[in-house]
């Protein structure tokens, strides 16, 4: 059975990225010709032009996360595994897929800012306000969730700490000899991947990394705040890009992994999880629409509407390369969520640590098919679960400043802007309530309000097709209109759950209810524009510095 889920969804992935790809392609009129903004705009900060090897791994691991992990596990743990399968294929195909592809370049064909801005040109001002807004508050809470995450996992395990510093260190290195000394990328690639993968192995054993590397939560949050304020101003050249080219093989030595435990584990590995559980999984968690805020990652995330308008599309190397990064990102980690997915089936539950520690110990039992010892391929597994995070960290650290540079028409610089968004990341981590802080008590509200943010980039893309491109939008008002009722249906139980009974939050049912009339205005907004017959703005906005 495994196998069998892994080839169908390689097949779809396959079919999906060659004939919808194509689709969206001719219907863009995706153009080599057309100057793109890391071309037309370049600054050597933000606007810098990607090989596009090199902006798949960005892209993706800044897209994944934990996400793609954490989403399925615990979907398939309330409802069985064929539902969250399901969604995966589905919606990373014809949800997520066009949602981050058309991101990319709706991003690219405005100046390579964000969906805020297609919004502003195509709706209007006041949805740009209350996009971005909502959208800046989104990210602070995620580089909030993503550093308690980050901090935790380095704190776990000293080898996939020293690991993380290490590729990190080299990054930096790699950076400059491809864009100062002029190495070729083949020969970077062949001297530094020994290193990063092996610090695995090195960290396992060593003592004296197990001895400097085991710090405490707290420390590595603080070490890791200098980081993603350093990480979130420097040229993008120096360390995002190389960074994320490094862990993009750690992607893909886990797909490798876990694709061959997927395929030849079936005689060893039983099957412990049902195929489907119930349409209720208790509490509240009906199959829908929890089962479509509870899959993000793996579907479709509004997270990714983020990263692709954001860091990605300034450094695009051409048009047609958004197909590729943007699609085929997506299929590759919904591929990742199907591989997730056969580590809790063999589990049959989620084990004590989460959905991380369930993915850790069946990567473990996938590596030991190729002989790894599990401990090792535990750690392998971690690690590349600490790089996504790591990855998506400091990104959403750098969106939150391209956002708040967006919302204050560049009245900011890259420093301030950055230091503001650290900062309300720290007031959420630190501010407590009785011994709860901040983010746990507003976290549950994340799921609903990351696929509300995809339902209205969604929005903002149909309504640039229609009125912009002169097309027909209905490939992304189909997703758009069934995951803004699924985020509201989500909401509306949400508030309920929250106003009754013993272990009510009114806090969080008064996000959830403004959360609602947010998406209310810029509905209202939309059809306005859908109504009019020019775009309401006028010329472009120069870019932030």
């Amino acid at each position: 059975m495994y196998a069998t889920l892994f080839l169908i969804a390689a097949v779809v992935f396959t079919l999906g990225y060659i004939f919808y790809g194509r689709f969206m392609s001719k219907l863009y009129g995706l153009d080599n010709t057309r100057k793109v903004p890391s071309e037309e705009l370049f600054d050597g900060v933000d606007y810098c032009p990607a090989h596009p090897a090199v902006l798949v791994g960005h892209h993706f691991a800044s897209i994944a996360g934990a996400g793609p992990i954490v989403g399925p596990i615990a979907a398939a743990a309330l409802f069985g595994w064929l539902p969250a399968f399901l969604w995966c294929l589905i919606g990373s195909v014809f949800f997520g897929g066009p949602h981050d592809m058309g991101t990319i370049v709706g991003s690219i064909r405005h100046e390579g800012k964000s969906m805020g801005e297609v919004v502003r040109r195509w709706i209007g001002g006041r949805a740009k306000v209350l996009y971005l807004s909502f959208t800046w508050l989104t990210l602070v809470l995620v580089v909030a969730v993503f550093l308690e995450l980050s901090a935790g996992t380095l704190a776990k395990d000293p080898a996939v700490a020293f690991s993380g510093v290490l590729y990190m260190a080299m990054a930096v290195v790699f950076g400059v000899a491809i864009y100062r000394l002029r190495v070729p990328l083949w020969v970077m690639t062949i001297v530094m991947l020994p290193i990063v993968l092996g610090a695995v192995w090195y960290g396992s054993a060593a003592e004296w990394v197990q001895s400097v590397f085991n710090l405490d939560v707290n420390t590595w949050r603080l070490i890791l705040t200098g980081y993603i304020f350093v990480a979130s101003v420097l040229p993008v050249w120096l360390l995002l890009q190389p960074r994320d080219y490094l862990a993009s093989y750690l992607l893909y030595f886990s797909l490798i992994i876990g694709g061959i435990g997927m395929l030849f584990g079936g005689g060893r590995f039983a099957m412990n999880l049902p195929t489907f559980t119930a349409f209720n999984g208790g509490a509240g968690q009906y199959l829908w629409p929890m089962l479509f805020v509870t899959i993000a990652c793996g579907a479709i995330s509004g997270f990714h509407s983020m990263v692709a308008s954001g860091t990605t599309s300034k450094q695009l190397k051409k048009e047609t390369d958004a197909v590729l990064v943007g699609y085929g990102s997506m299929l590759i980690e919904g591929l990742l969520a199907v591989i997730a997915l056969g580590t809790i089936m063999m589990s049959g539950k989620i084990l004590e640590g989460g959905p991380v520690a369930t993915f850790g110990a069946g990567f473990g039992r996938f590596a030991e098919l190729l002989g790894i010892d599990h401990k090792v391929g535990m750690s392998l597994g971690l690690l590349a679960i600490n790089s996504f995070l790591l990855t998506t960290l400091d990104t959403a650290t750098r969106l939150s400043r391209y956002q708040l540079q967006e919302l204050s028409n560049s009245k900011l610089d890259r420093y301030s802007a950055t230091a503001i968004g650290v900062a309300g990341a720290l007031a959420l981590l630190y501010i407590r309530s009785g011994d709860v802080p901040t983010w746990k008590i507003i976290w549950p509200l994340f799921g609903s309000a990351n696929q509300l943010v995809a339902a209205l980039a969604l929005l903002g893309l149909a309504v640039w097709v229609t009125k912009g491109l002169k097309k027909k939008a209905t490939f992304l008002l189909v997703p758009m209109v069934f995951m803004f009722v699924t985020t509201i249906a989500a909401l509306v139980l949400l508030i309920q759950a929250n106003t009754q009974g013993e272990t009510h939050s009114y806090p969080v049912a008064v996000v959830a209810v403004v959360l609602l009339i947010l998406a209310a205005l810029l509905v209202k907004e939309a059809i306005g524009a859908f109504r009019r017959k020019d775009a309401p703005a006028s010329a472009p906005e120069k870019p932030a510095k």
